[in-house]
């Protein structure tokens, strides 16, 4: 009678052992969770180094001042958040900024009815409104112009860009608007409290960020729209057959997009009392910045309010703090390029490490009993 002696499996040669395979598995969730807070820890870092390096940096006033220009370039980002989840890009934004201010100063100066010889002055609330629809009109071409013509987001908003510019430059004729006060007598006052007004010892254009963060993210977590968006940035193909009306949420983005830039521009326009052609240059990139720094990803389906609002205050705070220590316009120039970069770049990393920590995840999942 012969016994045969079973030795136990050994695993295949190029099958990394179980606790190796997990403990990797460790490192890159540690690893996904740093990148997700990259943002905060880029914002603690630059409160840190300026607020040793300058005095006046920490202090309540400037701090307050520092937000209320955050602000600006966050309702902006609000709009570009949208479009960026559903995985487009809307380069025409820094254009509405200054269309939308340049149509404040028209209506403010005057609208003249030459069909009846007579100059209308409408009241803030009509302006306010008016400049609103413009930006969300300049919106509704872009979504058309990429959902019914299939242009791609980079050339559409591209073009608008130059033509919301060009329609601020004809209605202007090239010139700045001044003192957009109103007169008591034409019953058109108030427009300068967008700018200059204090509810509750804050200024407005925070408040207005405020608002707008809490209805973007009740928006984003709380509605259909807010699934429908995710899924289409997701996969936009798989998310059509499930029922998504996906044409509609992109024209709706670029729409809310618009929006925000029109009512980004009433603030920069209400806080100088005055408009020119030529504001919101460059606008788009640093909300796009905020956007990036902020943890979403240009492929569109990852993103949130709060990670683009930090984003904001990244950018803010590095160019109010460059400001602060009197560092040159060029090299202020050149430190922001880099970041975007360096936002981009980090972005591509963590979307690598999330794609190797959900192999390595499966595999862990796969060595599991039963």
């Amino acid at each position: 009678m012969t016994s045969q002696r079973t030795t136990p499996a050994l695993p295949a040669p190029d099958e990394p052992p179980p606790a190796k395979v997990a403990a990797e598995a460790r490192r890159l969730s540690l690893l996904n969770a740093v990148f997700e807070l990259r943002a905060f820890i880029a914002l603690a870092v630059l409160i840190v180094v300026f607020g040793l390096l300058s005095d006046s940096f920490l202090t309540v006033p400037n701090l307050i001042t520092m937000t209320k220009h955050v602000a600006i370039n966050a309702v902006i980002a609000l709009g570009m958040l949208l479009v960026i989840l559903k995985g487009g890009i809307d380069l025409s934004v820094g254009s509405i900024v200054g269309l939308s201010g340049v149509v404040a100063g028209e209506l403010l100066q005057g609208l003249n009815l030459g069909f009846v010889d007579m100059l209308a002055y409408p009241p803030v609330w009509g302006v306010i409104v008016l400049c609103i629809a413009v930006g969300m009109l300049v919106g509704l071409v872009n979504g058309i112009l990429v959902t019914r013509f299939k242009v791609a987001p980079f050339i559409a908003t591209l073009g608008m860009l130059y033509v919301a510019r060009g329609l601020a430059l004809l209605i202007s004729g090239g010139t700045t608007y001044p003192n957009l006060a109103g007169s008591p007598q034409l019953g058109n006052t108030g427009f300068d409290l967008l700018g200059s007004g204090r509810p509750l010892g804050l200024p407005t254009s925070i408040w207005i960020m405020i608002v707008l963060a809490v209805v973007v993210t009740l928006v984003l977590v709380k509605t259909p729209f807010g699934r429908w968006l995710y899924a289409t940035g997701g996969n936009e193909r798989a998310a059509e057959l499930s029922g998504v009306p996906v044409d509609r949420v992109k024209t709706a983005v670029y729409v809310i997009s618009g929006a925000c830039a029109a009512i980004a521009g009433l603030i920069i326009a209400s806080e100088l009392t005055s408009a020119a052609p030529q504001a919101g240059e460059t606008y788009e990139l640093n909300a796009i910045a905020a956007v990036v720094i902020g943890g979403a990803a240009l492929s569109g389906g990852r993103g949130t309010v709060r990670g683009t609002l930090v984003g904001a205050f990244v950018i803010g705070f590095l160019a109010d703090g460059l400001v602060i220590l009197g560092v040159s316009t060029f090299w202020q120039i050149l430190i922001k390029g880099a970041v975007i970069i360096l936002a981009v770049m980090l972005d591509q990393g963590q979307q690598r490490f999330q794609r190797r920590g959900a192999a390595v995840s499966a595999v862990v999942a796969s060595k599991q009993p039963g």
